[in-house]
């Protein structure tokens, strides 16, 4: 993974489990998190491919929350003090999107990750690939295909484009 992925991975999950938010206590919040990282660091990579494309981003900036805050209708700055919000000028629409496709779509997952591994399914990501239950409980909200369904139909074409036949990433 590029360092300079970090911030946008951390932001980026965040948005996701404080707008799609885990019930269950401590446990579910700690797997609902995993599950949005891999997701996160899955649609990152794919988004980012290269050192360069890293670089471009840090230089231009990811984009922020603030049409994904308008779309679910979470209040993203509300009355919060603005250096405790500064996290969200870090997430990235479209990684926020393509994590969602892959949260709700094992077989896109699937390929996705393979897309990233040559064909391999390491472990890293099983929490991703092959949920059991209590992950699946836990991330209930994030996971559920028509709750996150206005978030993954933003950029879902741009995600079946890379992962189409004949498209190679470049590492």
């Amino acid at each position: 993974m590029h360092a300079d992925l970090s911030p946008v991975i951390a932001a980026t999950a965040q948005w996701l489990t404080h707008a799609y938010p885990a019930t269950g206590g401590a446990l579910a919040c700690a797997l609902s998190e995993v599950q949005a990282r891999q997701a996160v660091t899955v649609a990152a990579r794919l988004r980012y491919p290269t050192p360069m494309d890293a670089g471009l981003m840090g230089v231009s900036g990811p984009g922020g929350s603030a049409r994904l805050d308008w779309i679910t209708g979470t209040d993203g700055m509300g009355g919060a003090d603005a250096e405790e919000e500064a996290w969200r000028t870090w997430v990235d629409e479209v990684v926020v999107s393509w994590a969602a496709c892959l949260l709700t779509d094992p077989a896109l997952a699937a390929r996705a990750v393979a897309a990233l591994t040559e064909g391999g399914t390491p472990a890293e990501f099983r929490r991703l690939l092959t949920p059991d239950d209590l992950d699946r409980r836990a991330a209930a909200l994030l996971r559920h295909p028509d709750l996150v369904a206005p978030v993954a139909a933003l950029h879902r074409a741009e995600l079946d484009t890379r992962l189409g036949p004949g498209q190679a990433l470049v590492a």
